[in-house]
């Protein structure tokens, strides 16, 4: 009985160590020109809000700093947050970095060129204004926004 209380806790400990939010991926809202959704970085009242300290409008959080190696508007980061669409393909980097090749700012990279078709730059690629889950609609989901650990 004793042997079976103590292994009871020690799974439970570890169960709550393995899903504990240090260990996992940062959720940070949806880039998105919507300004009505609550996960859009463009409500200031949501995920867009300049006080919420994971937030990319906060220019004093771990994201919105101009000088956070994480943060998504300074022009130096390399450890920027990460883009995902709706379906769970891989967007490239919030970033104002024009020389990371994966940053949605590099006009020469995948993500950011504005001939690519993968690019947010692109109107008739993956930031046509009209697909419902593309971050330049005004009324859709955008893409979600991670930080991975």
């Amino acid at each position: 009985m004793y042997r079976e209380t103590v292994m009871n806790r020690f799974l439970l400990v570890l169960a709550v160590i393995i899903s504990s939010p240090a260990l996992a991926d940062d959720y940070l809202g949806n880039l998105s020109t919507n300004p009505y959704d609550p996960n859009s970085t463009s409500n200031p009242y949501g995920a867009g809000s300049p006080y919420n300290p994971n937030s990319i409008n906060n220019p004093y959080g771990t994201y919105g700093s101009p000088y956070s190696n994480k943060s998504a508007t300074n022009p130096h980061a390399t450890d920027a947050p990460k883009l995902y669409d709706q379906s769970g393909n891989y967007r490239g980097k919030l970033s104002n970095n024009p020389y990371d090749p994966d940053s949605i700012s590099n006009p020469y990279g995948r993500f950011g060129n504005p001939y690519s078709p993968d690019s947010i730059n692109n109107p008739y690629g993956a930031g046509n204004p009209y697909s419902p889950d593309s971050p330049t609609n005004p009324y859709g989901s955008g893409w979600s926004i991670v930080e991975e650990e």
